[in-house]
């Protein structure tokens, strides 16, 4: 009814303005949609069309099927059919082509700053509380005394960022070595003096020193003989320059703790001896399999007749195991068997069979090493009756001995050798045998 009316106006001439425009409005949308009726019959003919020609229809798995499907030009008719963001959007896109960015200005307060104008960027490794510490260094420092590889160590510790933590590794180090052995502190000597200059400095050096000393009234219950060893350890750092001389002048006069004030002492007395007398290199001793075979046969003797003196198996067996040469135990045995063919009477004798004795029940001794210093003197018998004429019956004896407190083997007893063969006192003796 308003569209008849409308008409009616237009008649008759008497449309208002706003009346004009509303019609010319809906004009033009009726024009649309007729406009998109017959462009949707067209395609529908077409697509008829080529399916009745028999020309292959478009593949949807083709690659221009694709190209339709990932076109970005609008499918519902609007837009102007251009890319997104002219092309500078999307995921993986740096920018429109052609586009010039500016150069950047370094940030002072960035940690990869570096003053030449180029920016270095590192990995950052975050610094180890106390708890991580102990749980790091401790490992390395058992692994050390194992291998001796002062170069592992030096690499594994710049690895780390230890801060202000540094100076603790030299202190823990210092303590596990004092609970070993004599080359463990030989070890960890040689370990400060090649660290010192490279991952550690002076200073740390002389802060992990003076962190122990504040620590011996605790070091003392678990190693009695602490402040003799730490005043050793400072001698030896002082001697490699791993710390300076002016170590001791800091303390003098103010030192009231008197475990502290023995290990200053050893420390100086040690400095001011001369290296004639007594070498600072060789502090602890050359640790283990290092000695000379001629200082390991002398030390040995020395603990025999200590021994055969004092009568102390403890003490024997200490001064044994502080050699650490298990490889080399038979010479013990060898050494303690030709004592016995030289000794006089029955008590080197009983003595040494009981020595044997403890050292084969706890295992000092191992077979291998006995059975190797029994058989040393079973082959230089003949030349050792030359200077002993009666070391077949003694030897004989001794092993009768060993073999009934369970030192040695039924087999070891029987290979020993025997005197040799006796001779006649003339042809017409009747076959009498000298007495």
């Amino acid at each position: 009814m308003l569209f008849e009316d409308l008409n009616e106006l237009e008649v008759n001439g008497n449309w208002t303005p706003q009346e004009k425009a509303l019609h010319e409005a809906r004009l033009k949308a009726k024009a649309k949609r007729r406009l998109r009726k017959s462009s949707s019959r067209d395609s529908t003919r077409e697509s008829l069309s080529d399916s009745v020609s028999g020309e292959p229809s478009t593949d949807p798995h083709s690659p221009k099927a694709k190209a339709a499907v990932n076109d970005r030009k609008s499918r519902t008719g609007k837009g102007r059919g251009l890319p997104k963001k002219g092309g500078a959007g999307g995921k993986g896109v740096w920018g429109a082509a052609g586009m010039v960015y500016e150069v950047e200005e370094l940030d002072a307060d960035d940690p990869n700053y570096d003053e030449s104008g180029d920016t270095v960027y590192a990995t950052v490794v975050p610094e180890l509380d106390e708890r991580e510490l102990e749980k790091t260094i401790h490992p390395i420092v058992q692994e050390y005394f194992e291998h001796g590889d002062t170069k592992e160590v030096q690499m594994l510790l710049k690895e780390l960022n230890l801060g202000h933590h540094k100076f603790e590794f030299s202190s823990r180090a210092v303590s596990l070595s004092l609970e070993g052995k004599a080359s463990h502190r030989e070890l960890t000597s040689r370990l400060l003096s090649d660290l010192s200059g490279k991952v550690l400095s002076e200073s740390d050096m002389s802060r992990a020193f003076d962190k122990m000393l504040k620590e011996l009234p605790d070091l003392i219950l678990d190693t009695p003989e602490a402040p003799q060893m730490l005043g050793q350890f400072i001698a030896r750092a002082i001697a490699d320059h791993a710390i300076p001389m002016s170590f001791l002048d800091c303390y003098k006069g103010k030192v009231d703790c008197d475990h502290a004030r023995a290990a200053l002492d050893r420390a100086s007395v040690l400095l001011s001896m001369k290296r004639e007398i007594m070498r600072l290199d060789n502090v602890w001793g050359v640790g283990g399999g290092q000695r000379p075979v001629k200082h390991l046969i002398k030390e040995m003797n020395l603990l025999l007749k200590e021994y055969l003196v004092s009568g102390e198996l403890s003490e024997a067996e200490h001064c044994l195991r502080d050699l650490e040469v298990p490889h080399f135990h038979h010479e013990l045995v060898y050494e303690a068997v030709v004592m016995v063919l030289e000794s006089t009477g029955d008590t080197a004798l009983q003595m040494m069979v009981k020595l044997l004795k403890v050292f084969w029940q706890t295992g000092l001794i191992t077979l291998d090493q006995m059975n190797r210093g029994f058989q040393r003197v079973y082959d230089e018998l003949p030349e050792i009756s030359l200077d002993v004429p009666h070391a077949h019956s003694i030897m004989e004896t001794f092993v009768d001995l060993c073999f009934q407190e369970q030192v040695i083997t039924k087999q070891l007893r029987d290979s020993c050798p025997t005197r040799g063969r006796k001779r006649f006192v003339s042809e017409g003796d009747g076959g009498l045998v000298k007495s």
